[in-house]
């Protein structure tokens, strides 16, 4: 049964109880009513409405404004009756309202369908209501203990319960997402069994037979390597919390931990170094960076050879991180990067410098011949992007 479902329950159950109490109060002050038969005439409206609402508010398709509307009109007509039903001496001696604590349940419904700020509102309502009855009844105004005791229980009731319904709802969302973790983390352990017992044992005896045998044997297996250093990073990196409903809209806003969108990079040529702590960034930021670090790794595989080696190393600081992408190339003479952006090759000064620009940051880069490149890209914690 889910909380649902068990706060209409409770609603129901405390609406019978109630119902019960009232007949009893009704019964015990019948003779000392202005007009008894009316009072017996409103219990029988309460009973016959406690019937359709204990049904109506089980039907999650009918617990909408016109039920809680109705609910709560029922309930405010109950407490009026009071003042033509009781005599004026009896309203300004403290008896209590006919329906007593029955009219709570209104109160309780509305903060079960809309929080605190809804239970507080039909509080109120039933509080203006209990009011109006000593203006009716002519009592002059005087409101008794009994009145004000139990204007102040509506009211504490409607906060009360609201904030506990809130709450309530809240565990019950951040369980359901721990289970859904749990159970993706358990899928991803199997899976990781079974590719480790299968799929990385096979490339790596490629990649070990094809260095034995040489040739057009050995690319393969390089290639092989490359493919199981990319799939031990990938399953060993743990799953991302599954996002909210209701922060759907705000995916780019939300941390995401940039460390796994690197070391997917990782393979035997090239070497990824993160902290063992997550660091943490705007998805989007996050997103941009790790675009701008595969394509600083294109360019060198494309003018560095099949032989060259990368490093990216991943530092995480109190206003931001810094990330860097060296290898160990033929480097560049001075004057290069100018020269493509020149001639329109704009690479560097669009994939690099570009994406790290837009998000706040700078981009240094170190290059000299022979002595091979180092890009060093720093983002800001929070991102600005320029206007």
């Amino acid at each position: 049964m889910g909380l649902e479902v068990a706060l209409w329950r409770a609603v129901a159950v405390y609406r019978g109880l109630a119902l019960v109490y009232a007949a009893i109060v009704i019964a015990m002050n019948f003779d000392g009513y202005a007009h008894p038969a009316a009072g017996w005439a409103v219990l029988a409206v309460m009973a016959a409405w406690t019937a359709y609402a204990v049904a109506a508010f089980g039907d999650p398709r009918r617990r909408g404004w016109p039920l809680l509307a109705a609910d709560l009109a029922v309930a405010a007509a109950s407490i009026l009756a009071t003042a033509w039903v009781e005599t004026a001496a009896n309203i300004a001696a403290g008896r209590p309202t006919l329906p007593v604590s029955w009219v709570a349940a209104a109160v309780l419904a509305w903060a079960v369908a809309g929080g605190r700020r809804l239970g507080l509102t039909a509080a109120l309502v039933l509080a203006a209501a209990n009011l109006l009855v000593h203006a009716i009844a002519g009592t002059g105004g005087g409101i008794g203990g009994t009145t004000f005791n139990g204007i102040v229980l509506l009211v504490l009731a409607g906060l009360v319960v609201g904030h506990v319904v809130r709450l309530a709802r809240e565990a019950e969302a951040r369980l359901a997402r721990a289970v859904e973790l749990e159970s993706a983390n358990r899928e991803r352990e199997r899976l990781a069994r079974r590719i480790h017992d299968s799929v990385l044992q096979v490339l790596a005896m490629v990649q070990r037979r094809g260095g034995e045998l040489g040739g057009e044997a050995a690319e393969l297996g390089r290639l092989a390597g490359e493919q199981e250093a990319a799939l031990r990073a990938l399953i060993g990196t743990a799953p991302a919390a599954p996002a909210r409903a209701d922060t759907a809209d705000t995916a780019d806003t939300a941390d995401a931990d940039l460390r796994p969108l690197l070391t997917a990079h990782a393979s035997t040529s090239v070497t990824v170094s993160t902290p063992a702590t997550a660091v943490p960034l705007p998805a989007h930021a996050a997103r941009e960076v790790a675009a701008a670090v595969a394509a600083a790794l294109d360019n060198v595989r494309r003018h560095c050879g099949d032989g060259a080696r990368a490093w990216v190393l991943l530092e995480d600081g109190a206003d931001g991180v810094a990330v860097s992408v060296r290898d160990d190339g033929p480097g560049m003479p001075p004057g290069r990067l100018a020269e493509a952006a020149a001639d329109g090759r704009l690479g560097v000064a669009q994939s690099i410098r570009g994406r790290v620009a837009d998000l706040g940051g700078t981009v240094a880069i170190a290059a000299a011949p022979g002595e091979g490149t180092e890009i060093e890209m720093t983002v800001p914690r929070r991102p600005v992007r320029p206007a």
